[in-house]
């Protein structure tokens, strides 16, 4: 089978208090294998079998919907449980801090701006960090569409789904969002994603 779901990098409990057992069991158990088995129906008899999760996202993007839906959703979770960490957040290191103060005007306007993205992405979506063009740059994207799909590759991401906060934040997205950048950010696999997108 093309898309697998993971095992989360960490217990359930493991994000709390800012994000719940509760959330992460929905999320990843319901949510994520949702996207997964229908991802994998949908992919059944096209040609795209045995192609990565990125080339999928690609090629079924204004091509078919419903496929994409699934695979771009199956790839931003990839994602998304691994930049989060127990005890998470804080400033990014070294190389990444400094791009983040030559182009975006440093990591305090970063941390408005991002938060701004999700809080400001109407409906379902995500906010992204991004490199395009070898400068970094903060996207957001409706339902699961993802950057790159956009001629660019996402460094960071935050799910601002429902699903994702609802339970431990009901309606305060800005709550949320500000306490995956301060508590839960996985600073390191960022970084590592940084240092791929711009080899």
């Amino acid at each position: 089978m093309t898309f697998t779901l993971p095992e989360l990098p960490y217990a359930y409990d493991a994000l709390g208090p800012y994000m719940s057992k509760e959330t992460l069991e929905f999320h990843h158990d319901k949510h994520h294998k949702a996207y997964v088995d229908t991802g994998n129906k949908l992919l059944e008899g096209t040609d795209l079998v045995g192609k990565s999760v990125e080339e999928i996202v690609k090629a079924s993007y204004n091509t078919n919907q419903a496929l994409f839906n699934n695979a771009g959703q199956h790839f931003n979770h990839l994602h998304f449980w691994n930049w989060m960490k127990p005890n998470g957040g804080g400033t990014p290191p070294g190389a990444l801090a400094q791009k983040i103060d030559e182009d975006l005007g440093g990591y305090e306007k970063f941390k408005t701006d991002f938060i701004q993205a999700g809080v400001g992405q109407f409906g379902s979506g995500w906010a992204w960090l991004a490199v395009k063009d070898g400068k970094l740059a903060i996207l957001k994207t409706p339902n699961g569409e993802n950057p790159l799909v956009h001629g660019a590759t996402p460094i960071l991401g935050v799910d601002v789904w429902e699903h994702s906060y609802y339970i431990d934040y009901r309606n305060r997205r800005p709550d949320y969002l500000k306490a995956f950048l301060e508590n839960l950010v996985n600073w390191e696999y960022v970084e590592k994603l940084y240092g791929e997108a711009k080899a």
